[in-house]
């Protein structure tokens, strides 16, 4: 199957944006157009599970991307995640190093283990608690007043609760064997990654977040590391703009090296 999916631009660089858990490929809506107008081939996915592509067997989320690139006769790309989709980025580079040029992680999950801090085991004993009650609209609504900083405004929020409540809807009920396994990624699987990387933190995003951040770039060879003082857990509907400067600022760095190789 392959992953419901958007494409734009022409460009010689391939961009791909995988989405955050709690989002869907919707999420770039301030940044997919743009990033193409700028000359990048831009491509914006669901994974399975989210937005139009249903969790319908089993699957490896990094697995699927590549098959979507296989698909689109993409051999090299720029991956950007957010969130779980940073995740997801950063198992591709593990799997698939030879067809990562770079990565962007904004306020990225990592694909290996993380002991949950207070505030984040609250917030998923409360989700539990509200999905086995049955009740997907405070579930929904517990997720849009976590996820989003302080700068989100009421379209954002719309937006997300309107995504979000899509996932519920896809993934609530999905048998076992169609869930996505464990990654088996380890410390040093993520060590190894070559490509340059770019990895962004919230100053108002969930601590444990803020924590992996800050271990993912001491991890990774190549990485630089940006706390955006405005930013939550998710910059590009926060502030799309100042996120597409950014995304274009990083192109434009990792784009420099192989021109000048030419």
């Amino acid at each position: 199957m392959t992953l419901s999916h958007d494409t734009a631009g022409t460009g010689p660089q391939t961009v791909v944006l995988l989405h955050s858990g709690v989002c869907d490929r919707r999420m770039w809506d301030g940044q997919f157009q743009a990033l193409a107008g700028a000359g990048h081939h831009v491509v914006r996915c669901d994974l399975r599970g989210f937005g139009e592509t249903p969790a319908d067997a089993p699957h490896v989320h990094a697995d699927d991307v590549r098959d979507l690139l296989d698909h689109l006769g993409v051999e090299r790309a720029v991956l950007v995640g957010s969130s779980f989709g940073g995740e997801v980025a950063l198992e591709f580079a593990v799997r698939h190093p030879g067809r990562t040029t770079a990565l962007t992680l904004l306020c990225a999950a990592a694909p290996v283990e993380h002991e949950a801090g207070p505030e984040l085991r609250a917030f998923f004993g409360q989700e539990d608690a509200l999905l086995e009650a049955g009740d997907i609209e405070a579930a929904t609504a517990l997720n849009v007043g976590l996820w989003l900083g302080p700068d989100a405004g009421d379209d954002a929020r719309a937006l997300v609760h309107a995504m979000q409540r899509r996932a519920f809807e896809l993934q609530l009920g999905v048998p076992e064997e169609h869930e996505a396994g464990p990654s088996g990624v380890t410390e040093r699987d993520l060590a190894a990654i070559a490509a340059p990387a770019l990895v962004v933190t919230g100053a108002h995003d969930v601590p444990d977040f803020r924590a992996i951040g800050e271990k993912t770039a001491a991890l990774l060879p190549a990485a630089r590391h940006v706390e955006l003082d405005w930013a939550g857990h998710l910059p590009s509907l926060e502030r799309p703009e100042e996120t597409l400067r950014l995304l274009l600022d990083h192109l434009a760095e990792v784009s420099a090296p192989a021109a000048a190789g030419r």
